[in-house]
C-alpha cells in the first residue's frame, strides 16, 4: 500500500488566518464583534431570550443515563454494569453539577461553540480537604475534577495544523499574569452546532434570526424615538447669524457647541427647564429661542405590525414561532401542537450532539487514565424532551393492554413503555419466559421453546 494512502494531503477548506476563523461574510458577526452581537440578542431581545430559556430548561429537564456495553443480543455482564455505574459515579462527583454542566455547555446555541477543559483527580474520599483529591469516593481511582468552561469572549485565537485539524484555543488573559493560555484539544471537551469545514466555532443558532433581529431593533428605537418626540415635541432654536458662520471666534463655537447640545439633549421631565440668555437686537426681539414644535399626528406606517413581522420571523428561525400562537388571536391549537413537537425533536438533536462528544472523548479518556479496556465502553444516553399527550397516551395504553402482552418479550414491552415514558418492566423469570414461549408456539402453531440458559431466576 503508498504511503500516502496513511498521510493526509488535503486540507478542511476552512477560510482562516492567524488562528481566526473567516467564514462568515458579514463583518459584524467576525471574531469578537460576533460574541458581543449574540449576547445583546440573547439578553436584550424579549423574543429571542424566552425561546433560548425555554431550550435550556427543556434540555435540563431530559433524563440522563450511563447504559453499560453488552454484546448484540446479550445482556450486559456484571463487571460492565460496575463500569457503567462508575461513569455515572464520576459524572456527578464533580465539583460542579451536571446541571450546571448544560447550563453552560448549550451557550454553543448561543455563539455556535462552547469549549470545556478536562481537568481529573485521584478519589480520596469526602474528607479530604485538597480538591485535587476530595470525592464522594474513597476508592483511589481517578475521576474528573470538573469540566471547566473556557467561555467564548476569552477566545484569542485557534490552533490549527497544516490540514485544518484543530489542536486547540488560545484563551486570552483573564485576571491572570499570562498574556495566553493554550488550552490543547486532547484534554478538553468541544461542542459545536456543525461541523462544516471542520470549523471550531460551529454556526450560531441565531445566526438566520440576525437580520430579523437589525430591523426589528432599528425599528424599535426609531418608533422610541418618534413617541418622545411626538408627545414631548421636536426641540428648536434660534440663534444670531453669526453663530452658525464659519469664524475663528471661539466665543461663538462655545455658544453654537451648547445651543447644539440644548436641542439635542433635551428632555420632558419632571426636572425640565432651559435657561437662555435675554439678549434683543435693535427691534426688540430676541436674539435667542427656543422652542418644541409639535407634529402633525399619526404617522402612515402600521410599526407595531412591522416589527411583529420581524419578531415572527427571528422566533421562526429558530422553529420556535409557536409562542406567538394565540398572540392576537392568532394560531390554533393543533398547529401549535405541531409546532412544539418539531421543536422537540429538534432539541433531541441538540442533545444527540453533546452525548456524541461525551461519548466521543470524554468517557474514553476516563477509561484510558484509569486502565480500563477500551473495547467495552458504556454510553451517555439520554431520554426526549417532550411530555407525552395525556389523551394521546390513555390511547396508547388502552391498545396495548388490549393486546396480548404474552407474545412480547420483556425488551419489548420495556421499548413499548419507554416510548409512553413508563417505567420499565422486570427482567421476567424462568417460567414467565417458558409460558410466554408456549404461548406463542400455540398460537402460530409450534413447538415452545424451552428457554434459553441466560434466564435470570
Amino acid at each position: 500500500m503508498a504511503e500516502t494512502s496513511f498521510r493526509e494531503i488535503g486540507n478542511s477548506g476552512l477560510k482562516r488566518s492567524r488562528g481566526l476563523v473567516q467564514e462568515e461574510f458579514l463583518r459584524e458577526l467576525q471574531g469578537p464583534k460576533a460574541i458581543k452581537v449574540y449576547r445583546e440578542m440573547s439578553d436584550n431581545d424579549a423574543t429571542v431570550g424566552s425561546l433560548l430559556f425555554m431550550v435550556e430548561m427543556m434540555i435540563r429537564q431530559a433524563s440522563w443515563s450511563v447504559s453499560p456495553y453488552s454484546d448484540p443480543g446479550q445482556d450486559p455482564q456484571s463487571a460492565d454494569i460496575e463500569e457503567a455505574n462508575f461513569v455515572l459515579g464520576a459524572l456527578h462527583d464533580m465539583s460542579h453539577t451536571f446541571d450546571e454542566f448544560l447550563s453552560e455547555c448549550i451557550s454553543f446555541l448561543i455563539y455556535g461553540w462552547s469549549y470545556f477543559e478536562e481537568v481529573y483527580k485521584v478519589r480520596k474520599g469526602p474528607e479530604e480537604k485538597d480538591p485535587k483529591f476530595k470525592s464522594q469516593y474513597m476508592d483511589g481511582r481517578i475521576g474528573w475534577r470538573k469540566w471547566a468552561p473556557r467561555p467564548q469572549s476569552t477566545l484569542e485565537r485557534w490552533e490549527f495544523d497544516d490540514n485544518g485539524g484543530v489542536q486547540g484555543m488560545w484563551q486570552m488573559a483573564v485576571n491572570t499574569g499570562d498574556d495566553q493560555t493554550f488550552v490543547p484539544i486532547e484534554k478538553s471537551l468541544l461542542f459545536r452546532t456543525q461541523s462544516h469545514k471542520n470549523n471550531p466555532e460551529g454556526k450560531s443558532l441565531l445566526r438566520r434570526a440576525y437580520r430579523a433581529w437589525y430591523l426589528k431593533k432599528r425599528i424599535e428605537e426609531i418608533e422610541g424615538i418618534g413617541i418622545e418626540r411626538d408627545l414631548a415635541g421636536l426641540p428648536m432654536g434660534r440663534v444670531p447669524p453669526e453663530i452658525l458662520n464659519d469664524t475663528e471666534d471661539e466665543n461663538a463655537k462655545r455658544i453654537k457647541q451648547e445651543m447644539l447640545e440644548l436641542v439635542t439633549n433635551v428632555r420632558r421631565d419632571e426636572q425640565e427647564g432651559i435657561l437662555l440668555p435675554a439678549v434683543y437686537d435693535e427691534n426688540n426681539n430676541p436674539l435667542y429661542d427656543f422652542e418644541l414644535l409639535s407634529t402633525g399626528g399619526r404617522r402612515q406606517f402600521d410599526t407595531d405590525a412591522i416589527i411583529s413581522r420581524w419578531d415572527h420571523r427571528v422566533a421562526m428561525s429558530i422553529l420556535g414561532d409557536f409562542i406567538l400562537l394565540g398572540h392576537k388571536n392568532v394560531g390554533s391549537f393543533a398547529m401549535s401542537k405541531s409546532k412544539v413537537h418539531l421543536f422537540a425533536v429538534a432539541m433531541d438533536a441538540f442533545l444527540d450532539m453533546i452525548t456524541d462528544v461525551v461519548n466521543r472523548h470524554a468517557i474514553p479518556r476516563l477509561y484510558s487514565v484509569n486502565g480500563l479496556p477500551l473495547d467495552r465502553l458504556p454510553k451517555l444516553t439520554h431520554g426526549t424532551v417532550e411530555e407525552p399527550d395525556l389523551e394521546e397516551l390513555g390511547e396508547y395504553v388502552k391498545n396495548v393492554a388490549g393486546a396480548d402482552v404474552t407474545f412480547f418479550d420483556t425488551e419489548t414491552q420495556n421499548r413499548l413503555r419507554s416510548v409512553a415514558n413508563l417505567p420499565e418492566n422486570a427482567i421476567e423469570s424462568n417460567a414467565v419466559r417458558e409460558e410466554r414461549a408456549a404461548a406463542f408456539a400455540t398460537a402460530v402453531g409450534g413447538e415452545p421453546d424451552a428457554g434459553g440458559s441466560n434466564d435470570d431466576e
